[in-house]
């Protein structure tokens, strides 16, 4: 069993791309939606949260959770595995949404942290919209320059972005939003980016918008297929987290699953139904 971890419903656009990918694997998604977001939190109380709720995917039997939140991955996947994870769980594993994406701008894996010859193919400049704890943990420029310090990094919080989408906000309402931060994102930057991350795992259900605003000649790199290919060339290179079985797959909250299943669906992309989390 691999857990799946957000902070609310952000994640399930990954969980749909993990089960897409691997359709025999069976999971367990757990939604933080009580303490959501996680986007205006201070750094450490993200650490404390994403610590408390990995440790309940442990107890479900997940030996292998995914931070599917990218102000967890950012502010607390480090540290957690550095400092917490090999002593308090040292046979189990935590990835983040994070690290493909970082992967896939610099090319170069994740465990080598330093930098190396590059091809001339990559990006000079990219741009990463996110929430204000993501930027704030500076983690996308850090990770990016320790392996290529050459690219660019340009960050842009996306304030109010998250809420508009959690609350199915009219279409014109979301395009207003994203066109005044593609503004802002862009008159940081000395040149167009050469590509761009949604550094949110809400955004890709606006991703339409934001093509809208960007110019055409910027890449818009999306979490959710990325990551959900890396996960798999995991499990392949990892294959004692993998198994084989019917695929099924548990949705839990820590909220009012009522509440949560009005909108769930519309982020899965499919029907589904949350449980509340039993401990």
């Amino acid at each position: 069993m691999i857990g799946v971890f957000d902070s609310g419903s952000g994640g399930l656009t990954v969980a749909n791309a993990l089960i897409r990918r691997l359709p025999h694997q069976p999971f367990i998604y757990l939604g933080d939606h009580v303490n959501a977001p996680f986007g205006v939190k201070p750094a450490e109380d993200v650490f404390t949260l994403t610590i408390k709720n990995v440790e309940r995917l442990f107890a479900k039997g997940c030996k292998l959770v995914l931070l599917a939140c990218n102000t967890a991955s950012a502010a607390a996947l480090r540290r957690l595995q550095k400092d917490w994870l090999p002593s308090a769980y040292p046979d189990h594993r935590v990835l983040g949404v994070s690290v493909p994406l970082v992967e896939a701008i610099t090319e170069v894996p994740w465990h080598i942290k330093a930098p190396v010859a590059t091809p001339g193919r990559l990006p000079k400049t990219v741009g990463i919209f996110a929430t204000a704890s993501t930027v704030a943990s500076n983690a996308y420029p850090f990770e990016i320059g320790l392996r290529a310090p050459d690219i660019k990094v340009v960050q842009q919080v996306c304030d109010g972005l998250v809420d508009l989408i959690e609350d199915g906000a009219h279409a014109r309402n979301i395009q207003n939003l994203v066109t005044q931060c593609v503004e802002k994102l862009m008159a940081q930057s000395e040149s167009i980016p050469d590509a761009v991350v949604l550094g949110c795992t809400h955004y890709p259900l606006v991703a339409d918008a934001f093509k809208v605003a960007l110019p055409q000649s910027i890449d818009i790199l999306q979490q959710p297929e990325i990551v959900a290919e890396s996960f798999a060339d995991y499990l392949k290179r990892h294959p004692r987290f993998a198994q084989e079985k019917d695929g099924a797959i548990r949705f839990l909250t820590t909220g009012d699953p009522t509440k949560v299943n009005r909108t769930a669906s519309r982020f899965f992309g499919a029907e589904i139904t949350f449980e509340e989390l039993q401990e």
